[in-house]
C-alpha cells in the first residue's frame, strides 16, 4: 500500500456537495485505470461549478490550498476535475513542488504542433459563453485561427453540474449533447481532425466520440495518464 500511495496523482475537485463518477483508479473516470497508480483527491471549498467556470479570481487562494494538502498527504502530481481550472495553473505550479496539469486545454500547443497546418482542432467546452480565447494558451494568431469552439451550455449536463449538490451524471444525454455539438462544428468547419475535450467529466463519453467520429479524442485523462507516466 505504501508504494502505491507513494505514486499517488492528486486531484483538485469541485465543491458540488457529492462524489463525482471520477471516484478514481487512476486514469479512468470510471475506475478502470492504471493498476500501479493511485488517485487522492481534495475537495476545493466553494468551488462550486458556475464559480470555477466563469472565473471567480477569489477561488485561486483556495486552489492553491487544497494543491498543498495533497502534496503533504502523499501527491506526486497534481490535476483537477475541471478544464477551467487552467485559470489557476501559474498560482498553483508555483505553490508546490510537483508537476502540476490543472487542465486538458495544456494539451493544445502539442496539438497544434502534430497536424498538418490545414487541420483545425475541435476544443468541446462545458460552456462556450465563459471560454475566453486565453484559455488557449496561444499567441499565434495563426495557431488561433485553428482552433473552433463549441459548447454544451443549456444541456442536462450543464444544468445538473450547476446545482448543489449535482445529481449523477446522465451519461446518455451527455452523449447526445456532446455528439450534437460536434455535429454543428464540423457541419461548419469541415477540415476539424482533432477533438480535445475540455471538460473533465467528457471523458465518460470519449469512447463513444471516438467510434462515432473517427477522430481523435484527447481529453484530461490523457493528460494524466502522460504526467504519471513520466514519473514511473
Amino acid at each position: 500500500m505504501t508504494a502505491l500511495l507513494s505514486r499517488s496523482l492528486g486531484v483538485l475537485k469541485l465543491d458540488q456537495g457529492r462524489d463525482t463518477e471520477e471516484t478514481y483508479a487512476f486514469g479512468s473516470v470510471q475506475g478502470a485505470g492504471s493498476a500501479d497508480s493511485a488517485v487522492i483527491t481534495e475537495t476545493v471549498e466553494g468551488a462550486w461549478a458556475e464559480r470555477v467556470v466563469r472565473g471567480d479570481p477569489a477561488l485561486e487562494q483556495a486552489y492553491v490550498a487544497a494543491a498543498k494538502r495533497l502534496v503533504e498527504r502523499g501527491a506526486v502530481a497534481i490535476s483537477s476535475n475541471c478544464g477551467f481550472t487552467i485559470r489557476h495553473q501559474t498560482a498553483v505550479s508555483s505553490s508546490v513542488h510537483v508537476p502540476v496539469a490543472m487542465s486538458s486545454l495544456l494539451l493544445l500547443p502539442t496539438l497544434i504542433r502534430q497536424s498538418p497546418p490545414s487541420t483545425k482542432i475541435a476544443v468541446l467546452t462545458y460552456d462556450s459563453t465563459c471560454f475566453d480565447e486565453d484559455l488557449l494558451g496561444l499567441q499565434d494568431p495563426a495557431e488561433k485561427a485553428r482552433i473552433v469552439v463549441g459548447g454544451i451550455e443549456g444541456s442536462k449536463y450543464w444544468h445538473d453540474e450547476r446545482k448543489h449538490p449535482a445529481p449523477p451524471t446522465d451519461v446518455a444525454a451527455m452523449e447526445a449533447d456532446v455528439s450534437a455539438c460536434i455535429v454543428r462544428l464540423r457541419a461548419a468547419h469541415p477540415d476539424i481532425g482533432i477533438i480535445l475535450f475540455e471538460c473533465a467529466g467528457f471523458p465518460l463519453v470519449a469512447p463513444a466520440i471516438r467510434r462515432i467520429t473517427q477522430l481523435p479524442v484527447y481529453d484530461i485523462t490523457v493528460l494524466r495518464r502522460m504526467l504519471m507516466a513520466s514519473l514511473s
